[in-house]
């Protein structure tokens, strides 16, 4: 049987809190800013005019009793369409903000077995950068390929990489929106037997030029105004990145089966907050079909109905008996004793 074979890239992405031990790790091996005189970083966090130059060091940690070598290259961050979680771009990917500014000392390195190695790169911010934040990381590729068994081999590079938050000197911008609102119900049947659901789907979109912690109210009103849901989303990512769109979407349990309304996603973050909605027509659809067949049905005999008393208005008159003429009743008279 022919064997076909597909290369995975794993790229593991992990938030640290304090130092090379919570640093961005896979179990294997980490990679963790080099620490400064004053404290450990988790990431690194840079700030640099437009046209300057920055120096800096990156620690890549190998846990394992084997040496290990790895691809270092710099990455721009972006977030991932499923969930909105923190992703950076590959290596074959073009790099515009941080991938392309940074550059290691050295891009390929050995780390010896339960060892580390430091190396030095550069981030060299260009005269014409735009100000803002510009999110990447420094990542540390496994040359290695594990390959898979069976018919299908999956080929898996694992890497992992240290964040950087980078803030280019210019005005900032915190600004959201909120697009593309939408409301999909999931109706019973048969109207009564079974819960009815909902689905609202709606896009975040930083159109800011500075990272964002968004907040998601979702708030869906009736007939007369009434509260039918009110609630604090919780499936929203952390960290929105500039010029991002994230498409979202929240279940809704116990929607109404017959109901018109609106529902109404309000996003929000330091110095931003934003609205938007969509109406919705909640209906009993089967019930509806029976209503409208029945009415179907109806109107055919009522149409009917009325043509046949058309016709029979419309139509001769049947003929009424005369009586005899005067020469009839002559013979008549003839013929009579």
């Amino acid at each position: 049987m022919r064997k076909f074979s597909v290369l995975l890239l794993g790229l593991l992405l992990l938030a640290a809190t304090a130092g090379p031990t919570h640093a961005a790790d896979n179990g294997s091996w980490s990679v963790y800013p080099v620490s400064s005189q004053i404290a450990e970083r988790p990431y690194f966090y840079l700030s640099a005019d437009p046209g300057t130059t920055l120096q800096d060091k990156v620690v890549v940690a190998n846990k394992t009793g084997r040496p290990l070598t790895f691809r270092l290259y710099a990455a721009d961050a972006y977030n991932t369409a499923r969930d909105g979680g923190f992703a950076v771009r590959t290596l074959q990917e073009r790099q515009r903000g941080v991938g392309a500014w940074a550059k290691p000392a050295r891009t390929r390195v050995t780390v010896p077995a339960h060892g580390e190695v430091t190396v030095p790169f550069t981030l060299r911010v260009p005269a014409d950068a735009e100000p803002g934040d510009h999110p990447g990381a420094l990542v540390a590729l496994d040359e290695r390929v594990d390959q898979g068994d069976g018919s299908l081999a999956l080929g898996v590079r694992q890497a992992v990489g240290a964040r950087v938050h980078l803030r280019v000197g210019g005005p900032t911008l915190a600004a959201i929106a909120v697009e593309d609102v939408r409301v999909t119900h999931h109706q019973p049947f048969v109207p009564g037997l079974g819960d009815s659901a909902a689905t609202v789907s709606y896009t975040l979109h930083n159109t800011g030029n500075v990272t964002l912690d968004p907040k998601v109210e979702l708030k869906a009103r009736g007939l007369f105004g009434r509260t039918l849901l009110a609630r604090d989303l919780t499936r929203i990512p952390s960290e929105l990145l500039p010029g991002q769109r994230v498409r979202l979407s929240e279940p809704w349990r116990g929607a109404p089966q017959f109901d018109w309304g609106d529902v109404k996603v309000t996003a929000s973050a330091t110095g931003t907050r934003e609205s938007a909605g969509a109406s919705f027509l909640a209906l009993p659809w089967l019930l509806v079909a029976v209503v409208f067949a029945v009415g179907v049905v109806a109107g055919a005999l009522l149409v009917r109905a009325r043509r046949a008393r058309a016709g029979a208005v419309s139509g001769h008159p049947s003929p009424v008996a005369a009586g005899p003429s005067a020469a009839e009743e002559r013979a008549l008279g003839e013929v009579a004793p």
